[in-house]
């Protein structure tokens, strides 16, 4: 009977050990998405992600005409295809550069508080403090604690004449709200 108690503790005790293994691959936190973190350089993305697809968009970097030019984008791609990161270093053209921001396109990513691409307005209002601030397009919500914005489309608000002007308050954001774009940064 110990035996059997013994070798039940010890195959519960792995599966912990692997569930929270797998679980931290989709980790968001402040400096944190996955196995990347604050430190994390560019050049460490192929051994992080060497079970995926990296597509690199680079830009022209200083050597180009363009004196608007766009950041460097590392598009991560799981096996079978589906998108799960975008990645823009600090430092364009530089393997060495570390991490400015990363843009969640998978919602197996979330917080320790459960919030994910595809939480509401209403969870993530009831999980972190939020500053709301109004763009052309949507609303940016600010969330200090992860350092990370997290934007509502204006389609969600049904406010009409929705404009940058018009200030719109945390109480005329509809609790069911989608979040269209959840980007951590890195500084």
């Amino acid at each position: 009977m110990n035996k059997i108690n013994f070798l039940s503790l010890v195959v519960l005790v792995m599966l912990s050990i692997v569930g929270c293994t797998n679980n931290s691959k989709f980790v968001l936190d402040k400096g944190v998405v996955g196995s990347i973190n604050k430190t994390t350089t560019i050049g460490e993305l192929d051994k992080i992600f060497e079970n995926d697809s990296i597509v690199r968009n680079l830009s022209e970097g200083a050597l180009g005409d363009n004196y608007f030019q766009d950041d460097d984008n590392y598009l991560i791609y799981e096996r079978g295809g589906k998108h799960l990161l975008t990645i823009v270093p600090k430092e364009q053209l530089d393997s060495t550069s570390t991490i400015k921001s990363i843009e969640i396109h998978d919602s197996r990513y979330q917080t320790k508080l459960g919030v994910s691409l595809n939480s509401t307005f209403s969870e993530i209002n009831a999980n972190y403090v939020v500053r709301p601030e109004t763009t052309l397009q949507s609303v940016t919500l600010f969330v200090d604690e992860l350092n990370a914005t997290i934007a509502i489309d204006k389609e969600e608000l049904g406010l009409r004449d929705f404009g940058m002007s018009q200030k719109v308050s945390l109480e005329q954001i509809p609790d069911l709200a989608k979040v269209k774009l959840f980007i951590i940064w890195f500084h």
